[in-house]
């Protein structure tokens, strides 16, 4: 009977600690289980960035230079690349810096252009890692209210432009029998939405391009990395308010989900999540249990697009039991 009491109180005690573990975790548990950045993945490799003038792109920047990356810097504002490119350090920053002012909506010939520049950089070594960072996002509205011009330029950014840059890049991969694409997705990618249906949409058809061009191309030695990022607070978040008051939101800092992108590529993992919760659990329960997913993301659908309207918090558990808004 003691025995017993034992075996029952040490099973409770690990259920609570696996429990407690869960409810504090940054990430999925594969990601967790990776302790640190493997920097002999990125020394002197050569990585481009898209849309690394400012939030988790310029953070990533930061991060690599200092691990001895060789970087190639990408967005539409050259002004603010040469500022991010002027706080670098490491052990090639800022004298091994390129910065290549890009805009992913400009159009195949563009594209095809910056391409070869990258490619010609650092006497040719050409890219190893291509990080798909850039990305177009209005705020939180129903999705009917979504108007053509903000459907076409989430979808020429985030998708149409991100996915042919990849087919103009991939050729040369192929040839030296090496490269890596480390996609910035989001959880809205995984998780219906509500509030974002089409920025979520976008980030969808990323995840289904991007796991099936690396299915097609890992026998010729391409790595794909898909990072599912939830809410990360960057320095547009600071001073955030509704209704005069501070809108506290959980959420993951920029340097850190930038640390946990860099660990999920040196690792070579197909798939990462980078979230508190509750966004974390949700996107449990969407992989491994959908009915229960879909059911929990339709009773809190239309508050929470009430409650972005009204610029409150949208990740808050209130939101399943009715409350409009949490602040």
């Amino acid at each position: 009977m003691v025995a017993l009491l034992f075996i029952c109180l040490s099973l409770s005690l690990f259920v609570a600690f696996s429990l407690f573990k869960f409810i504090t975790l940054e990430g999925d548990l594969t990601l967790m289980s990776k302790k640190r950045v493997k920097r002999e993945e990125i020394e002197d490799k050569v990585v481009w960035i898209t849309g690394a003038s400012r939030g988790i792109g310029e953070v990533l920047a930061k991060q690599l230079a200092s691990l001895g990356a060789r970087l190639i810097l990408s967005s539409r504002n050259e002004t603010e690349l040469e500022r991010v490119k002027s706080q670098l350090s490491g052990k090639h920053a800022p004298q091994e810096v390129k910065v290549l002012p890009l805009d992913l909506a400009s159009g195949e010939d563009s594209l095809r252009e910056a391409v070869e520049k990258a490619e010609s950089f650092f006497s040719g070594a050409g890219v190893d890692y291509m990080i798909h960072n850039a990305a177009f996002e209005r705020p939180k509205s129903s999705a009917l209210d979504v108007i053509e011009e903000s459907l076409k330029a989430t979808f020429n950014i985030n998708v149409l432009g991100t996915l042919s840059l990849t087919r103009l890049l991939a050729p040369f991969m192929i040839r030296r029998g090496r490269g890596h694409f480390v996609v910035m997705s989001s959880a809205a990618g995984k998780v219906p939405s509500p509030g974002q249906a089409v920025y979520s949409a976008s980030k969808f058809a990323l995840n289904g391009y991007f796991h099936s061009l690396r299915s097609e191309l890992n026998h010729k030695g391409i790595k794909v990395t898909v990072v599912c990022p939830g809410p990360i607070e960057t320095s547009q978040d600071h001073g955030k308010t509704t209704s005069g008051k501070k809108v506290f939101e959980k959420r993951v800092s920029s340097a850190r989900c930038a640390e946990l992108t860099i660990i999920a590529a040196t690792h070579g993992l197909k798939e990462a999540w980078v979230s508190d919760q509750p966004v974390l659990v949700v996107m449990y329960l969407m992989q491994y249990l959908p009915t229960i997913g879909y059911w929990l993301m339709d009773k809190i659908g239309g508050k929470r697009v009430e409650v972005a309207a009204q610029k409150g918090n949208t990740y808050s558990v209130g939101l399943l039991f009715g409350k409009k808004k949490a602040t």
